[in-house]
């Protein structure tokens, strides 16, 4: 009996360590997923959304870390700090992961890498030169520091000041980002005040980044176990081994990040109003005012969401409006030209480069396509014009003047005679004689106006 009790007991200490090895193993089950995010590009609105939409991924699935795997020129200053407010205020970890090789992290990447936090980069990386461009204008080269006895008028001063005023937030900006994830706050400050840059080791020795890693597996295995704060709270990752979700950009997001970009943008907008004009020239067709009028409204919704300098605005409306008032009203083209020089000077002065990071604003190429289509209209316009003008009249009332003709019959002022195989009722001055050439000089109802050829009529 007690060699019975003893088995009993052996038996169900098997099964206890049977089932408490697996959850020894794990510690505390199954690691969180991860939610890996690649953003790569210019940041815009575009970009904001696809980071909200890995947000919310890595909620539903409650993810213990959001790993976004960055390659960026810079961007916009507005979206660039919609993403930061968003990975500030995260109960989620997030991770910046400059890769893969050759990949950089330039501007408002390097704001975002600060932001972040967990910072990494893979080998072959950079990041740094986040000197807001916005201190000059697009294209323009950056103002040289004044020396003594340089011109130091009213209008440079303001101008001054407002660079030292846009520098200095930026350099605050991200010194504060820098003290709150404790990294090198004096670097910061130098890659926005030189536009200072590191590579991926130097930037591990500088304290800029927390560690290099080759790859996000990589990665994972050497964060596992370390403490980070985020949200109300220390918490601890658990990555190593932990299930990877590759969040891929909606359709959305997708046609967002073509319609923003501002040549696509402007070239939709282009497009929206040649299909108006169009439909005013050839009214009934529908299909040009259908085209012109939905990318008229995305090319405006685009806009809508960038950094617009109103100025420039006005200078493409005006330009619109003159182009349709010389489709509707041509001319000599004096409407036309002025419409082409206002859309042009729109489209250089249409976003404000206060609100970007980066060389922000229309190609040349564009801008010179632009203007070479509307002056084409144009021609296109005023020539269709002069011709038909020099044309005769072939409809209506008035095509019978000019024509020439037989007398029928004739008595006193009047007759019939026979006008473009017709038989009319006719009237002249003269005595016209059966079988006499003339010629229609006007028409009265049903009734000609008629001279003699031979009397120079």
């Amino acid at each position: 009996m007690g060699f019975r009790r003893v088995g009993v007991l052996l038996l169900l200490l098997s099964s206890i360590v049977l089932v408490a090895r697996p959850w020894a193993q794990t510690g505390r089950g199954d690691p969180p997923p991860v939610v890996v995010l690649d953003v790569k590009g210019a940041i815009g609105v575009g970009t904001a959304h696809l980071i909200d939409e890995g947000f919310a991924r890595a909620e539903k699935e409650k993810a213990g870390l959001l790993v976004l795997r960055l390659d960026t020129p810079g961007g916009l200053v507005n979206a660039t700090r919609d993403i930061i407010q968003r990975i500030l205020a995260s109960p989620i970890p997030v991770a910046i992961f400059i890769g893969p090789s050759g990949a950089r992290a330039a501007s408002a990447g390097t704001y975002m890498a600060y932001a972040a936090h967990i910072a990494a980069m893979a080998p072959g990386t950079h990041l740094g030169a986040a000197t807001p461009v916005a201190m000059g204008a697009p294209g323009t080269p950056a103002p040289a520091p004044q020396r003594p006895g340089d011109d130091k008028s009213p209008a440079k001063d303001q101008a001054s000041a407002m660079e030292r005023k846009v520098l200095n937030d930026a350099i605050a900006y991200i010194r504060s980002l820098a003290q709150l994830r404790g990294r090198n706050a004096d670097w910061a400050e130098k890659a926005v005040r030189d536009a200072a840059t590191l590579t991926a080791e130097d930037a591990e020795r500088e304290k800029v980044v927390d560690l290099v890693a080759v790859s996000v597996p990589d990665l994972l295995d050497k964060l596992d176990g370390r403490q980070v704060r985020a949200g109300d709270g220390e918490r601890t990752l658990q990555t190593r081994h932990a299930r990877l979700i590759q969040v891929e950009p909606s359709w959305k997001v997708k046609l967002l990040a073509v319609v923003t970009d501002p040549n696509i943008a402007f070239i939709l907008l282009m497009i929206g109003i040649y299909g108006i004009i169009f439909e005013f020239w050839t009214p009934g067709l529908a299909g040009p005012g259908i085209v012109g009028a939905i990318c008229l409204i995305v090319g405006l919704m685009a806009l809508s969401v960038m950094p617009l300098n109103f100025a420039g605005v006005a200078l493409l409306v005006a330009g619109l409006a003159m182009l349709v008032a010389e489709a509707m009203t041509p001319g000599i083209g004096v409407l036309g030209i002025g419409g082409i020089v206002a859309f042009l000077a729109g489209g250089f002065f249409l976003f404000d480069p206060a609100d970007s990071g980066i060389d922000f604003g229309l190609g040349w190429p564009v801008l010179i396509g632009a203007a070479a289509t509307n002056a084409l209209m144009i021609v296109g316009v005023l020539g269709m014009a002069l011709r038909a003008r020099r044309q005769r009249v072939r409809t209506g009332a008035e095509e019978m003047i000019g024509l020439e003709g037989e007398v029928i019959d004739w008595s006193g002022a009047r007759g019939r005679v026979r006008v473009h195989g017709e038989t009319w009722a006719a009237r002249s001055p003269q005595a016209l004689a059966p079988g006499a050439r003339i010629k229609v000089g006007a028409r009265e109802g049903l009734t000609l106006q008629v001279s003699s050829i031979a009397h120079g009529g």
